[in-house]
């Protein structure tokens, strides 16, 4: 018998460079991922790396050679012997926070009423009068409460030829017509977040707490509400960092009488040119309101845990 030849053996291959390598190699999921990242990098991080970086210059250290480190902005915040930044400071918070309770109180029951619709032509119906507002540019929608608060509006004008009121009253250039004004406009973003979350609640869950005695006001507070907690929490930051954040609305709706953070804002960029006092004002709005997130998540959180406890 002849002895077959010996083929030469090859050498195994690394396996463990051959993992390194795949592991290296960027996923499709990383693909997909990067241009959004990107768009957040360059329109949200860097925009505020700049503006907290220029708060901490004297100067704008681009045009100005001699611009140096300093904390004179905040200082300047801080020593407010007027107290008009204070005040706007609080003003904007204010109505941040009642307008995004208003908006819960309203969206909530109809986000439910939505989630729990069986029919599906009265479903698309009720979603389409919720988006329909959105399709209108906030400017027209302001205007369009500005034609029915006004002193001469629409309502003013039928309280008084109904015999309610003499004179007209005061529902514009005050915060009362500016946070009106905000409900309309971001109510939807509202219904739309808690619609979702309710929606994927198991409604088995509500009809069996009902076949163990619970009344539907208790298979509310007990089930639903604390499941559609992640919902509430992302509605109100929503609606919170929007409200907060709001320029044309209040400055058209309030008027000289309402001065909020972002409408001082725009005047040291566009009137006083002070884009470093400017930054300060953005960093202080920013970093208050984080503070605000935080507690108020901590709170809904808690209650959730009492509410699934009991």
């Amino acid at each position: 018998m002849r002895d077959l030849p010996r083929r030469p053996l090859r050498a195994a291959p690394d396996l463990r460079h051959h993992r390194k390598v795949i592991a290296s190699r960027p996923t499709p999921v990383a693909w997909l991922i990067a241009p959004a990242a990107l768009l957040f990098v360059l329109f949200f991080v860097l925009p505020f790396a700049v503006m907290a970086t220029m708060s901490f210059f004297s100067h704008n250290p681009v045009s100005n050679p001699n611009a140096v480190l300093t904390f004179r902005h905040y200082q300047r915040f801080i020593d407010d012997s007027a107290g008009i930044f204070h005040e706007a400071l609080l003003s904007t918070l204010r109505i941040g926070l009642i307008t995004t309770a208003i908006a819960l109180a309203i969206g909530y029951p109809l986000a439910h009423w939505m989630a729990r619709m069986q029919s599906r032509l009265g479903h698309a119906l009720l979603l389409m009068a919720v988006i329909a507002p959105m399709l209108t540019g906030i400017v027209v929608r302001t205007f369009a409460w500005m034609t029915l608060l006004q002193d001469k509006g629409v309502v003013n004008t039928l309280l008084i030829s109904w015999g309610f009121t003499e004179k007209p009253l005061p529902l514009m250039y005050n915060e009362f017509g500016t946070v009106v004004a905000l409900v309309h406009i971001y109510v939807p973003f509202m219904v739309l977040t808690l619609t979702g979350v309710i929606g994927r609640i198991d409604e088995r869950l509500e009809q069996a707490a009902r076949s163990l005695g619970a009344s539907r006001a208790r298979t509310f507070l007990e089930v639903t509400l604390p499941l559609s907690v992640p919902g509430i929490l992302a509605g109100s930051l929503l609606v919170f960092a929007l409200s907060i954040s709001a320029y044309v609305t209040p400055s058209l709706m309030g008027g000289t009488s309402v001065l909020t953070l972002p409408m001082l804002i725009a005047q040291q960029v566009g009137t006083s040119f002070n884009p470093g006092f400017a930054g300060a004002l953005g960093v202080i709005l920013l970093t208050v309101s984080l503070a605000i997130v935080v507690a108020y998540n901590r709170i809904l959180a808690r209650l959730s845990g009492q509410g699934n406890l009991a």
